[in-house]
């Protein structure tokens, strides 16, 4: 079997909020997540393809996202590269450019479709120092799957729930139906609460900032 499908260990967003750190994860129902160890500690080269094509979160090396950050008209600009190899894992590349900055995060997607965050050039990286790959999307999403996006204790301990599949939302880009929605939250940050919608075949189309001090983000062209 697969070391990352090895163990049912998601528990919902609620129950990783109330869980310590390094404290051992807890079973939940079967969902969209059943059966994957997140984050997981030891990943499998062999579990994984050369590509990024969920539907939810497509990296294909050559797109382009365009995205206005609270108004401000072409502050954030997404594109795909090539990757280095992470924790042995050859990953994809998103880089977002935002005022002539850089973010790049490393992703790959394992043979079932499920997408894993490997890490963010600087910051933190997969197999390094403790940390370990989350979930970024899975393979089949469904309302009330819980998860860790990334786990290096006291950097990135950022946590999502899957709260909708049926949403609508218009942005700049366009009118977007059936969106998957995420609740994404990190006990680095109590009461920060960030809602992040994506449509099947676009991937992310707006960041809404239920509480806290998160930007908002709305798709302008892709």
């Amino acid at each position: 079997m697969h070391p990352v499908r090895r163990l049912a260990v998601l528990a919902p967003a609620v129950a990783l909020l109330l869980a310590g750190c390094g404290a051992g994860p807890e079973l939940s129902p079967p969902t969209g997540v059943d059966e994957l160890q997140i984050p997981t500690e030891s990943p499998d080269p062999r579990d994984f393809v050369g590509t990024v094509d969920n539907p939810w979160f497509p990296l294909e090396p050559g797109r382009t996202w365009e995205y206005d950050v609270n108004g401000q008209a072409g502050a954030l600009t997404v594109t795909v590269e090539a990757g280095p190899e992470v924790a042995g894992v050859a990953t994809i590349a998103r880089v977002a450019d935002q005022a002539g900055t850089d973010t790049v995060d490393w992703f790959a997607q394992d043979e079932d479709g499920n997408v894993w965050w490997f890490g963010r050039d600087g910051v933190w990286q997969a197999g390094q120092g403790g940390a370990e790959a989350g979930l970024a999307m899975a393979a089949e999403p469904r309302v009330g799957d819980g998860y860790r996006t990334g786990y290096d204790v006291g950097v990135v301990e950022d946590q999502a729930e899957v709260v909708s599949v049926e949403e609508t939302r218009l942005v700049e880009a366009g009118d977007f139906s059936d969106l998957l929605v995420t609740e994404n939250t990190t006990p680095l940050e109590p009461g920060a609460v960030e809602r992040r919608y994506f449509a099947s075949g676009v991937g992310l189309v707006y960041v809404e900032a239920a509480s806290g001090a998160a930007e908002s983000v709305e798709l302008v062209r892709y």
